[in-house]
């Protein structure tokens, strides 16, 4: 599985809009809302199921049942019955005292992937929300208004309480707001957009905060990036390996064959068609070396192991992000309100310290080829990749960042959700701390993205040292495409604004876009 470049983040108005219908959301779609701020429409049947949910409660209220959530305290007091004059305050108070958040605030991909999963959880038709709630939830979308909300604060049990609270506070015009670069207050936004606020009625505030959204969205995002990295990685590592004169033999088929892991196999193929027809290659076909170090002829094992990881990844996150999350549930057929724990984020916890720990064995990997670049111990390139050593030092403390890098993976990678802690007077007694993995798993994949930049510039720097001899033609390209954004290293410069500009080509997908225009698509 791979995905194409991220979407521009430049607003179109010709851009096609995703119908949501609760169902049918996936990873490609989530970018395009998140990042390329595609609009978002309710589709009819959805809007039917809501209104329908939407009967059950209120015909709960009429009949003055009592139902968790809807006439209930919450968490431990949920054997409270409140009056029914007093559900519409129940509901105010319940978004304000859960709008708990602090730390920094959510970048804007991340809000509006968060925005587009709740309004999709919504759509599912199990919350009990009326239509024009989730419809004022799309129009925050499709105006580019975005809640502030802080990144700390969920244990990522009943849902993603205090994140999604202060969601739902700018739909009942309180907390602030970010639209394009202005903060202002959510009523002063919504006033000046023509909407008014939200008066919350029974079960809406709690239908708005539970859920795995915020973990899920953030998870999401970087399983996108991910997919991307892990084709990078091999392009990049198939430019090292050329570089350092090594063999392809290790990429022979029926190597692979032998141990069929999907995986594997898939970027043992790349890396063949890669590395075909490679003049560097042929240069030194015959000078007696056997096999290369772990870091070059494993890279389809450790590679492919990353593809199967994200594979199952992405499987968990696509249910989750179709997934009905609420408590109690409401089964317009049945005429029924259940209550259950389809909030506890443990499938996406677990998927997302997988991610962390997948993604991090790409960066060490890839750190290690680098060592290899730049180590004349272990090569026969000059030392830090600079013909002129000892007045410059090259590539010395490029090596060094990208292994800071890797070593802090290695912690990132500890699984978050083995941990738990107990809340709410334990009655929420088991929590999955998945809002705490998904922010690692997006930290390590940002770290990878700047490693394998790294390493792209050190396997760059020395392929010029093998000149007039040529690489392959989709290496040959990836290096071009390289160039455009970062010189050739002949004296020592100001790094920095070369790994952040390599760093974004590895992020919007097009130095594997450059490869497959002369290789064919890669996997």
């Amino acid at each position: 599985m791979t995905f194409p470049p991220a979407p521009s983040s430049r607003p179109e108005s010709a851009r096609d809009a995703l119908v949501l219908d609760g169902l049918s959301l996936d990873l490609p779609a989530l970018e395009a809302v998140a990042v390329g701020r595609s609009r978002v429409e309710l589709a009819p049947s959805a809007r039917e199921g809501v209104a329908a949910s939407r009967e059950v409660v209120d015909r709960a209220v009429r009949e003055n049942r009592v139902v968790y959530g809807v006439n209930t305290g919450f968490g431990n007091f949920a054997d409270v019955v409140i009056p029914q004059d007093r559900v519409r305050e129940l509901q105010l108070n319940l978004v304000r005292s859960h709008a708990a958040g602090v730390g920094d605030p959510l970048p804007e991909a991340e809000t509006r992937a968060l925005m587009l999963l709740r309004a999709n959880v919504l759509a599912r038709g199990f919350s009990g929300v009326r239509p024009e709630t989730l419809q004022r939830l799309l129009d925050l979308i499709n105006h580019g208004l975005h809640p502030i909300i802080p990144c700390q604060g969920s244990v990522g049990a009943s849902g993603d309480l205090a994140p999604l609270a202060h969601l739902a506070l700018a739909l009942i015009g309180e907390g602030d707001c970010l639209y394009g670069s202005r903060r202002q207050t959510a009523a002063a936004a919504l006033s000046g957009l023509g909407l008014a606020p939200i008066a919350l009625e029974a079960k809406e505030g709690l239908a708005l905060i539970n859920g795995t959204q915020f973990m899920t969205a953030v998870a999401g995002l970087a399983l996108c990036e991910a997919w991307r990295l892990v084709a990078l990685a091999d392009i990049v590592g198939a430019l090292t390996l050329d570089a350092l004169h090594g063999t392809d033999v290790a990429f022979d088929p029926r190597i692979h064959a032998a141990r069929p892991h999907p995986g594997q196999q898939a970027s043992a193929r790349n890396l063949r068609k890669l590395l075909a027809d490679s003049p560097l290659r042929e240069s030194h076909r015959n000078c007696g070396k056997v096999q290369d170090a772990y870091s070059l002829r494993c890279m389809p094992q450790v590679h492919g192991a990353v593809r199967d990881a994200l594979a199952y990844v992405t499987r968990t996150i696509e249910i989750e992000m179709n997934s009905a999350t609420d408590n109690p549930m409401v089964f317009a057929a049945e005429g029924e309100l259940l209550s259950g724990g389809n909030f506890h984020g443990e499938p996406v916890a677990i998927a997302a310290d997988t991610m962390s720990i997948a993604v991090a064995e790409l960066g060490a990997i890839s750190e290690r080829r680098m060592e290899r670049l730049v180590n004349p111990a272990l090569s026969d390139l000059p030392a830090f990749l600079t013909p002129e050593g000892g007045l410059h030092s090259g590539f010395m403390m490029g090596h060094v960042t990208a292994a800071a890098l890797a070593s802090e993976n290695k912690s990132l990678a500890h699984p978050a959700s083995v941990d738990s802690i107990p809340t709410s007077a334990n009655k929420e007694d088991h929590v999955s701390m998945g809002p705490i993995a998904a922010r690692k798993a997006a930290q390590v994949t940002r770290n990878v993205r700047r490693i394998l930049a790294l390493e792209l510039l050190a396997a760059c720097q020395a392929l010029e040292l093998r000149r007039p001899v040529r690489s392959s033609a989709p290496l040959e390209a990836v290096h071009a495409l390289v160039r455009r954004v970062a010189p050739a290293w002949d004296r020592d410069r100001f790094l920095s604004p070369d790994i952040e500009a390599v760093a974004e080509l590895c992020r919007s997908g097009e130095l594997v876009t450059a490869a497959e225009a002369a290789c064919g698509s890669l996997e």
